[in-house]
């Protein structure tokens, strides 16, 4: 098991370090192969009436004349060391972990990202069980009364879920039950969990069931096919040869061998939330999925 873990844990270093270096050469990179030069660059962060020689100046400054595996590596180093930029006449000290710093706010990049998360992190997390709980649910109904009343009006809603743009969904949510029935929140209302915490599910309940009505389509279609799958294995007849309840036989045993591809799409929300995620569902197969080698 341990072994497993690190093997997971390593490649999941490995590929954030690809994540990275692929947004550095979009960013950098990509703007030389164009024709941008390293004054170009640096044009954005100086004045108009800024002359040649102070954009030279501010683009050695930047480091936009040095090789991109050059700023890669102090990029990388100012994560666990931190970083010194230049604001003018004085250094400015990220500390580490260091992800950067803003030359618009004069503050550092990390701080900038903590204080923005917790609006999309409340939109994800409260999505996310809805619509996992929902999705996997109406799926594992739907798969034990295959061809029933249920079974084809929840695919045919899942269908919908799956085909329908999401800012349209949103849109005819907004108007019919915010403006028109008065029953959720109006757009763009946002209230702190700390402060209010009945308000801010409030707030937020609206894009909650729009963004999860997306999602549990999916993983309603997704359950339902992998629960077909594994009802007819063998070890689903001998556990009902053995005389256990239903219940156990579907939870226990066919439920936990549906999760995998569950697990696998769960959490994509950012290239490095992916790969936390993925590292997470692969450490978690050894849990549902007994057929999992920790070798």
């Amino acid at each position: 098991m341990t072994v497993y873990i690190v093997r997971r844990l390593l490649a999941a270093i490995v590929l954030l370090l690809i994540v990275t270096a692929a947004c550095f050469v979009i960013f950098f990179l990509v703007p030389r192969l164009g024709g941008a030069t390293a004054e170009d660059l640096a044009s954005r962060y100086v004045g108009k009436t800024a002359d040649a020689a102070t954009i030279h100046d501010i683009a050695v400054k930047l480091g936009f004349t040095e090789p991109i595996y050059v700023r890669y590596g102090r990029f990388l180093k100012g994560i666990v060391v931190g970083a010194d930029y230049p604001t003018g006449p004085t250094m400015a000290r990220g500390r580490a972990p260091c992800f950067g710093y803003s030359f618009l706010t004069q503050t550092p990049g990390l701080p900038d990202i903590l204080d923005g998360l917790p609006v999309p992190f409340s939109l994800a997390a409260g999505a996310a069980v809805i619509w996992v709980v929902a999705g996997v649910s109406t799926g594992v109904v739907s798969a034990l009364r295959r061809g029933s009343i249920f079974d084809r009006g929840a695919m045919g809603v899942s269908l919908a879920g799956v085909s329908l743009p999401i800012f349209f969904t949103g849109l005819l949510a907004l108007s019919i039950f915010s403006y028109g029935l008065g029953i959720t929140a109006p757009g763009g209302s946002y209230t702190p969990f700390e402060e209010n915490p009945a308000l801010w599910a409030y707030d937020l309940l609206l894009p909650w069931i729009t963004l999860a009505f997306l999602y549990a389509a999916g993983y309603a279609r997704l359950t339902r096919a992998g629960m077909l799958d594994t009802m007819g294995e063998d070890f689903i007849r001998t556990a009902r040869a053995k005389g256990l309840p239903e219940r156990t036989v579907v939870v226990k045993h066919g439920l936990r061998s549906a999760l995998t591809p569950i697990l696998t799409i769960f959490g994509p929300v950012g290239g490095l939330f992916i790969i936390v995620a993925t590292l997470v569902a692969a450490v978690l197969y050894a849990g549902v999925d007994p057929r999992v080698r920790l070798s």
